[in-house]
């Protein structure tokens, strides 16, 4: 089995090492990863902005490149997202990866089904339900996203990483704010309601924030704010 490795541009940009723990994380479950160096991005900003057009070239080389693998994986939800919902609508080869395409927690939950890790990370912890996350992948599924908003990913987590204690917001549904171009267009209400998402973490004592999306992770935000972004 070999796994195409798709890092989004903001990965790829801000956080690579986020992309190298993925790499080593699949490696060392004992799958052969490649990784195409001639990858760009997915097309999302263009197609959320309505150039539809613009998105063509972009998912016609994405297809190619990523045909030939088993399965494609990346560290994203919302780039995931876009190729597996969004290129049937500007392109008609999607069949020929859609159904091998799965966000990094998605693919350890329902492929690998990954147990017992055997790590440990003694702190309090808040998830981040994102928007791509939950209502595009139903990582949580609409009739558990009040009961069990995060399902797959709290599974994994608590599967596999011992001492850590994990805390949900009180409105498990509510965006971060950045919605990609949204916190170009409106930053305004895009920072406050970063803030807001913040302070309900705050709330809880967490040390750490985390989730699929590391884009909803990094918003513009005070840096007298004594919470991690990981």
């Amino acid at each position: 089995m070999t796994i195409g490795l798709f890092i989004p541009c903001y990965v790829d940009q801000f956080y690579p090492k986020i992309a190298v723990a993925t790499y080593k994380l699949l490696k060392k479950l004992g799958y052969d990863i490649e990784y195409p160096k001639n990858q760009t991005c997915c097309g999302q900003p263009l197609y959320n902005s309505g150039c539809f057009d613009d998105c063509k070239p972009l998912a016609k080389k994405f297809i190619k490149l990523f045909e030939k693998y088993d399965y494609i994986v990346a560290p994203s939800g919302s780039c995931i997202s876009m190729v597996k919902n969004n290129y049937k609508k500007i392109s008609d080869e999607t069949d020929k990866i859609e159904s091998k395409c799965y966000e990094l927690v998605e693919f350890l939950h329902d492929i690998v089904q990954l147990k017992d890790l055997d790590v440990s990370f003694d702190a309090k912890v808040g998830l981040h339900n994102s928007c791509h996350a939950h209502r595009e992948l139903n990582l949580a599924s609409k009739s558990e996203l009040h009961e069990k908003p995060f399902s797959k990913i709290e599974n994994i987590i608590s599967s596999n990483v011992n001492n850590i204690i994990i805390k949900k917001p009180s409105r498990v549904d509510e965006c971060c704010g950045f919605g990609g171009t949204f916190s170009l267009n409106e930053p305004d209400v895009s920072t406050q309601m970063g803030l807001d998402r913040i302070e309900d973490h705050r709330q809880n004592g967490v040390e750490y924030i985390t989730g699929v999306d590391i884009s909803c992770l990094i918003p513009s935000l005070p840096s007298k704010l004594p919470i991690h972004l990981n």
